[in-house]
């Protein structure tokens, strides 16, 4: 099942203080940090004790996300986030 959405949609802008037209951009997120606690701790609990070397469990990535796009007003250029409260496997835009 795919979902379609339009190019732009009327939302709320919080800088302007009313519904305006914003375009939808796929919103990709950066690379992990290297230094974040989270990748530190992970590396210490697979290296800690008489384990030889860290084998690192393989997980399964879940099929359904909910689809996080990035919303830009057309009038003042804020960006923000627009997040579809449904778990989906695929959404395109209308038109492409």
């Amino acid at each position: 099942m795919i979902m379609e959405l339009p190019k732009e949609i009327k939302a709320y802008c919080k800088k302007c203080k009313k519904h305006s037209e914003q375009k939808l951009k796929v919103f990709k997120p950066r690379k992990a940090r290297v230094k974040s606690i989270g990748t530190r701790k992970n590396l210490e609990k697979h290296k800690s004790g008489y384990g030889g070397k860290a084998k690192l469990i393989a997980t399964v990535k879940k099929q359904n996300k909910k689809p996080v796009y990035l919303a830009e007003c057309n009038i003042c250029k804020q960006k923000s986030y627009f997040v579809i409260p449904k778990k989906m496997k695929k959404t395109e835009f209308k038109g492409t």
